[in-house]
């Protein structure tokens, strides 16, 4: 049954369907609509898992659940906006709801979608708040930051290795995390290994591998607010192309990426965030089936030594 706009304020619909680091690289463009619109009530069609993350940005009054384009189960909202792909798949699932206003990108496939041509060439933040500049909105790319998730899990400066994924394409091999993870054990820092509920077994396997004891391992044992609060007091994030590294810059924790099939020009953190990307400069395709040639190509002491140059500066 499709939600309804209902009497007072008016609906702001924002689909994003997606995942963690989607969210959190459309967060200055859900600001720039809170702004835009602060009489209306902004409601984001995105998966539920992603709820708890909703407060930390802020500005958000509901969520309606939805994974991938559509369908948007909701009806007749005063303005809606396309924050989830070029279309014409979630275009034509927000003209269905019969908004007042589509904000969106134009697609030769939807004849009458008013918007900028797509793309592929920026990088994700600048995306979103392109369109809503080309529709009158002004944005701040720069508005990256999650509001304070309070108090972390653990006692922090912990180094964070997140081995997990969302395609295999942009996941670096277990055994070279778990020669990261134990040299810098070897060294004197603490290092947990986190992820999701569906990477509890890779992460154990890093963890046995690296000599780590079981409790080093928090996948699926932390939700997202209490994975930001544990970001947030870490020293060090150290993982893949994948939302993990998002989050580590929006809690403002240095990072060490690994890029494999989609260059860090597109999806990398802003040059304001303290990181270290390793990129051998292929591309390829980030939905296949096994790690990327270029992924293959960095080794654990490129990871390791770009670890410690930014500890050291924590340090300090």
């Amino acid at each position: 049954m499709a939600v309804a706009d209902g009497p007072g304020r008016p609906a702001l619909l924002v689909l994003r369907g997606l995942g963690l680091g989607d969210l959190l690289t459309a967060v200055p463009a859900l600001r720039a609509l809170r702004r835009a619109y602060p009489e209306h009530r902004l409601v984001l069609a995105t998966p539920a898992y992603l709820g708890g993350l909703l407060p930390l940005i802020g500005g958000i009054d509901d969520l309606v659940d939805v994974s991938g384009p559509g369908p948007v189960p909701f009806a007749a909202p005063g303005v809606a906006v396309n924050l989830h792909g070029s279309g014409p798949e979630s275009i034509v699932a927000l003209r269905r709801t019969r908004p007042g206003r589509l904000l969106t990108h134009a697609h030769a496939g939807v004849p009458g979608a008013d918007g900028p041509p797509w793309r592929a060439d920026v990088h994700e933040v600048r995306r979103w708040c392109d369109l809503l500049e080309w529709h009158g909105i002004e944005t701040d790319r720069e508005d990256l930051a999650l509001l304070d998730p309070g108090p972390g899990p653990l006692d922090g400066g912990e180094v964070l290795v997140h081995p997990g994924a969302s395609s295999a394409a942009r996941q670096w091999p277990p055994e070279r995390f778990a020669q990261v993870a134990a040299e810098l054990t070897r060294l004197g820092h603490r290092v947990v290994v986190t992820g999701g509920v569906g990477e509890i077994a890779l992460a154990r396997h890093v963890a046995a591998l690296a000599g780590l004891p079981e409790e080093a391992v928090l996948a699926g044992r932390t939700d997202l607010p209490v994975l930001a609060a544990l970001t947030r007091h870490a020293a060090l994030v150290v993982c893949g192309d994948t939302g993990m590294s998002h989050l580590a810059t929006a809690v403002g924790t240095p990072s060490v990426v690994l890029y494999g099939p989609v260059p860090p020009v597109l999806w990398g953190p802003p040059e304001s965030h303290p990181h270290v990307t390793l990129w051998t400069g292929r591309t390829g395709d980030p939905h296949a089936d096994r790690p990327s040639e270029g992924l293959l190509e960095i080794e654990p002491p490129a990871v390791l030594d770009a670890a410690l140059s930014l500890l050291e500066v924590r340090v300090r």
